[in-house]
């Protein structure tokens, strides 16, 4: 595909890199966002990169929007031949699945739900082939995750799971959305899943729920001091699924400030994922193939 450029309004310039989300499109996208950041051009006051797209907010007064465009369009040809290696983190996310907080959220609006028979983890086993919920489980904690982009909300992660797209999860989200979700729900809508940095509304499909807050704007919580937000784009997401046992002691110690994230600095090259996705995620996990 052609990239596509577009105007929105009178401050943004809006670059559609791909119509379907993938990690070479992400990639093209930060090639981009970051030559925009580095050549530091006059006028441009905001990047926002997304899944498959970014957006540029500039200052008209300062650039013009015709100038801008084609500053953009001269770093096109730069990211279909940039270097594919990055250097990010895999961090480690606890989750305690079927939870009771967001299996009661679940059943307060069933009939907003394609299957209110249902969990949504039953619903989303059955759409994607499993036998059973453990097998779902095991497929969605069982590979790593690739933050493509963080926002919607403040310190909302979209997450896309690294595996061949055929074995991707896919779940659409409910046919109208929840007026509520329980804070750090583990949830997926689509190809993408996500953890709510904050209760409110949402309507993907939950299945879990974390005991680790991602956001926190007082910045009390210890690993959150330096910077309220934890996730940005390019980090790699490992579930790692835990008892409630496990939960409840993790809680107790976020609360204590004793809780530390498992994060380990790692490079990731797309070139070495795509040319064999199982064994790149077991040396990111550290798990031997």
């Amino acid at each position: 595909m052609t990239m596509r450029y577009s105007f929105g309004g009178d401050e943004h310039i809006f670059v559609e890199v791909n119509e379907e989300m993938s990690l070479p499109a992400f990639f093209k996208s930060l090639s981009m966002t970051n030559a925009v950041r580095e050549s530091a051009i006059r006028g441009v006051t905001e990047i926002c990169p997304s899944n498959a797209s970014f957006q540029i907010k500039f200052d008209p007064d300062v650039i013009a929007p015709d100038d801008l465009m084609a500053e953009l369009k001269s770093f096109e040809s730069g990211a279909q031949t940039t270097d594919t290696v990055i250097s990010t983190r895999v961090i480690e996310v606890p989750v305690l699945y079927d939870d009771p907080w967001t299996r009661e959220t679940l059943m307060r609006f069933r009939e907003r739900h394609q299957d209110p028979g249902g969990t949504d983890l039953d619903y989303a086993a059955r759409i994607n082939g499993f036998d059973d919920v453990e097998a779902f489980i095991a497929a969605h904690s069982g590979a790593p995750w690739f933050v493509s982009m963080v926002g919607f909300v403040a310190g909302l992660p979209f997450m896309y799971q690294m595996v061949e797209r055929k074995r991707q999860i896919e779940v659409p989200k409910y046919l109208r959305p929840r007026t509520d979700t329980p804070r750090l729900t583990v949830g997926h809508g689509g190809c993408f899943g996500c953890i709510y940095s904050v209760r409110g509304a949402g309507g993907y499909q939950m299945f879990g729920i974390t005991p680790m807050p991602i956001y926190d704007p007082a910045q009390r919580i210890s690993y959150l001091r330096d910077f309220m937000i934890l996730f940005r784009p390019g980090d790699i997401v490992q579930f790692r699924r835990v008892d409630r046992e496990g939960y409840d002691a993790a809680v107790e110690a976020v609360d204590g400030g004793r809780f530390e994230p498992v994060i380990r600095d790692v490079r990731f090259s797309l070139a070495d994922f795509l040319a064999d996705p199982d064994g790149t995620n077991a040396s990111l996990l550290k798990v031997q193939p």
